[in-house]
């Protein structure tokens, strides 16, 4: 085994906000680890607290309400040279297809996570499952 199929990190955190700070510095500390990675550490680091920081956001404000006692699970691990991150929440789900780009000459708060998240991993997907969904997205390392 190599130091690639070390890294599985499974998180369930309250569904709350005030919880993004925290797994989005897991998700950094996760491409500093990243030894074998021969691209920049530090860039790596800053996409994935953003990616999974919006996916975060995505998944507590549109699953289900702030004061459930519901959770948002994380899964970050590494296959082959294949790094995945899936956020499992359980809303009534989306169309990932149907989410249009956002006109970037509008300054707006709302309605990039989507967009960045597309823009920055190499694969997105997203998914009903028996226990809810679940946005997959994936960066190769190599």
């Amino acid at each position: 085994m190599n130091d690639r199929d070390d890294i599985h990190v499974d998180i369930v955190v309250p569904n709350k906000k005030r919880y993004l700070s925290l797994i989005g510095n897991i998700a950094e500390e996760v491409a500093r680890a990243l030894d074998h990675y021969g691209g920049d550490r530090e860039a790596l680091a800053y996409h994935l607290n953003l990616v999974l920081t919006e996916a975060m956001v995505n998944a507590i404000e549109h699953s289900t309400p702030v004061d459930s006692d519901h959770t948002v699970r994380v899964c970050i691990f590494i296959e082959e040279d294949d790094l995945c991150i899936r956020v499992y929440d359980h809303g009534q789900g989306f169309d990932l297809d149907l989410i249009p780009s956002p006109d970037l000459d509008i300054l707006s708060e709302r309605g990039r996570g989507i967009f960045l998240i597309r823009t920055l991993m190499d694969n997105v997907s997203y998914s009903k499952t028996a226990s809810g969904n679940v946005l997959e997205m994936h960066k190769a390392l190599a």
